[in-house]
């Protein structure tokens, strides 16, 4: 089957079976590694992708599910929406704020965290605390960064004064 999808901005034609795992076709066609295996079953997170801006799990979305649509994978946060100050691009906020809190520890959650969290702040500019903790249970961290993380997306929430 070859489905055509828009992938980080660019658009690709994916040679796979209709039921191949997003994931493995992003990683083993488009060699694009930063989304990770987990579990497999959707339930850790690792693999979190955007599928036209809404948060999916590419372990268990079938390629034939994104046909014409726009994939965002970690590599493509940056370039679909990370500019510097002079509107180059640059790293995506979420992932300044990662660097600036220390987030990361092992490092292998770390990519479906980031998209988790820049999905969150997309649709809520300034999260309760409960909000986050709601968006981002359903992201696993074995080393247990969880307090990292959260700082790290309260930094970014634009409460009001």
């Amino acid at each position: 089957m070859s489905v055509e999808v828009v992938v980080n901005g660019r658009p690709e034609k994916l040679e796979v079976a209709a039921d191949t795992p997003l994931l493995w076709a992003l990683r083993e066609q488009l060699q694009l590694t930063g989304t990770k295996f987990g579990c497999g079953l959707g339930l850790c997170g690792a693999c979190t992708v955007h599928i036209d801006g809404e948060v999916a799990r590419a372990c268990i979305t079938p390629v034939s599910q994104v046909a014409g649509k726009s994939v965002t994978t970690i590599e493509g946060l940056a370039l679909v929406h990370g500019q510097d100050a002079r509107g180059k691009p640059g790293l995506h906020p979420v992932q300044q704020a990662w660097l600036s809190e220390q987030v990361a520890q092992c490092g292998y959650c770390q990519s479906g965290q980031i998209m988790g969290a820049a999905a969150l702040l997309a649709l809520h500019p300034a999260p309760t605390d409960d909000e986050i903790a709601v968006m981002m249970s359903g992201h696993l961290c074995r080393c247990g960064t969880y307090p990292r993380i959260r700082g790290a997306i309260q930094k970014l929430a634009r409460r009001p004064e």
